[in-house]
């Protein structure tokens, strides 16, 4: 379930409980680099932005230092002028954000990069419907990736999903039980598409939207 939280950041910081995950749409500019991200991770670490350290990941992905609070798992995606970024407690949050426009070698990429089965199914679709079916994959498989700490060098053809229209459902992902795993889709804003998915039971999402300036 989505649901929308409180009406401000801190109010939110507040009602972060163990079976929530809170996502935040806002205002994006490539200058900011990581100043978005430390601003929400200081809010919900209760400490000055300043103070938030990250490190790399063994793959790349950003994680709080060891003397944080160690419980507090999050990812941040942007896209254009747009970022998302997922904070829960207890799991390691994926999450991906792209923006919609043409994409003429949609399904060049998916035949390329993605399950044959998955390609054949976009191949199916033209225009705008492709294009719209090829980026809920793209962030689906994004956002898996991201949650298990590998991005997309872990194999995009190694994970699969069936179902179109919003409802995809994860079908295979090598050396995991896909029982163990959930997605939801996320539509933060028109024009928007993305994904959120974690290792662990089912959870609440609660989804808002920031003011610039973070």
């Amino acid at each position: 379930m989505i649901t929308t939280p409180a009406s401000s950041l801190s109010d939110a910081v507040a009602q972060l409980h163990d079976g929530e995950i809170h996502v935040w749409c806002l205002d994006y500019h490539r200058a900011q680099g990581r100043s978005p991200l430390l601003g929400i991770l200081a809010a919900y670490l209760r400490m000055d932005a300043t103070d938030v350290m990250l490190l790399e990941g063994p793959h790349g992905r950003p994680q709080l230092a060891p003397s944080l609070d160690s419980s507090l798992g999050f990812n941040w995606s942007h896209s254009g002028d747009k970022a998302l970024v997922a904070v829960a407690r207890g799991i390691t949050p994926g999450v991906d954000l792209e923006q919609q426009r043409p994409r003429p070698k949609a399904l060049a990429i998916a035949q390329r990069f993605f399950r044959r089965e998955e390609a054949a199914a976009l191949a199916q679709l033209e225009g705008d419907a492709r294009g719209l079916a090829f980026l809920e994959l793209w962030t689906a498989k994004e956002a898996v990736t991201k949650a298990l700490g590998r991005g997309i060098g872990f194999g995009l053809d190694r994970l699969s999903f069936s179902g179109a229209g919003g409802c995809l459902q994860l079908q295979q992902l090598d050396g995991e039980d896909i029982g163990d795993w959930q997605l939801r889709r996320l539509a933060p804003a028109p024009g928007l598409v993305g994904a959120l998915a974690w290792r662990g039971t089912a959870r609440e999402v609660r989804l808002g939207v920031l003011a610039s300036g973070v």
